[in-house]
């Protein structure tokens, strides 16, 4: 039996019982990759619970902010929080605690008792009133700080995955444009990436919900043409996705072949000139994959390599959704 960490997942759709569930009684903390939708699926519950959302943004915040400041009543001083966490009317609501695992060390200290009690100092929220936080992980590289054990034991964790089927529904019922809808369901891995080590775009549904819409904008406008396609993606999406993305739009016979299956096609799938396929050859370059990985200047060291068969490389590879100097 094995001796690691125990992590069990939930999906968005489960998330979201769960919140309308616990949240009235119990602190949840929601924790996923970035762009996943947890703060959509907090205010999907409130509002079907007919509860007004709050938000407090972890990362824009002081202490002062979640216990109050001090004013003289009598003789003695008396904290008063802010309206947002104890609104005049006592009516029950959702607080958010968006981003709680980047908030510093004293802010975080400063929720305990409103995460456990449902306290500000003296004053306690209103009954019913529900408290959900989120926030990323550590090894999805964001703005993340190391939640102390005490804040962790104060919430109840819920661990959120990607459900593809459950994101196309979604996808569906809001209207996000067909062909992105059609390219998750044929490339289901593309719909989540692992978070770069450089800060470039990646995918995620925030993503490609982002990247959908940005087309729609352009279309209307009438200006949408295949480079800006292209380009709007690779703003948007992992570049390999990206690219993909653009090939499959732009209706190439090649669209439904995977990207694992493409990198490794011999050259002779590409149907390159004699010259160009014995130079690259003569390089040690036999598959698409050795191929991509190049850069312009590389090829171009290649002896009796020029421009010539550079060009009619680059465009052979953009027929299949590739480019040269590709992350692999």
């Amino acid at each position: 039996m094995s001796s690691g960490p125990i992590t069990e997942t939930v999906t968005l759709s489960q998330a979201r019982d769960l919140i309308r569930c616990l949240s009235h009684e119990q602190s949840v903390l929601l924790l996923s990759p970035p762009g996943v939708g947890k703060s959509d699926v907090v205010r999907q519950a409130a509002a079907a619970e007919g509860l007004e959302c709050k938000s407090l943004l972890g990362t824009q915040i002081a202490p002062e902010d979640v216990s109050g400041v001090p004013r003289i009543v009598g003789e003695r001083s008396v904290f008063c929080p802010p309206r947002v966490l104890l609104p005049e009317n006592a009516t029950k609501f959702c607080l958010f605690l968006d981003e709680l695992p980047a908030c510093a060390p004293d802010v975080q200290k400063a929720f305990y008792s409103l995460l456990l009690e449902r306290r500000i100092g003296e004053y306690l929220l209103p009954e019913g009133t529900w408290v959900v936080a989120a926030g990323n992980r550590a090894e999805d590289k964001a703005l993340v700080r190391t939640i102390s054990s005490a804040l962790v034991n104060r919430v109840l964790i819920l661990n959120v995955r990607i459900d593809v089927p459950e994101w196309l529904a979604w996808a569906q019922a809001n209207k996000v444009r067909d062909d992105v809808v059609k390219f998750i369901e044929h490339h289901p891995e593309a719909l989540l990436r692992p978070v770069p080590d450089k800060a470039s775009p990646f995918s995620t549904p925030r993503a490609w919900a982002s990247l959908g819409r940005a087309i729609d904008l352009v279309d209307a406008r009438g200006q949408l043409t295949p480079s800006l396609v292209r380009a709007l993606a690779v703003g948007r999406v992992s570049e390999i996705d990206a690219r993909l993305f653009a090939a499959v739009w732009l209706g190439n016979p090649a669209e439904s072949t995977s990207l694992e299956e493409k990198l490794n096609w011999p050259l002779a799938k590409l149907e390159l000139s004699v010259r160009a396929t014995n130079c690259l050859e003569a390089e040690g370059i036999t598959l698409v994959r050795e191929l991509v990985v190049r850069t312009d200047d590389e090829l171009l060291e290649i002896r009796n390599f020029g421009e010539t068969p550079l060009r009619e490389v680059k465009a052979k590879l953009a027929l299949h959704g590739l480019c040269l100097g590709m992350r692999l």
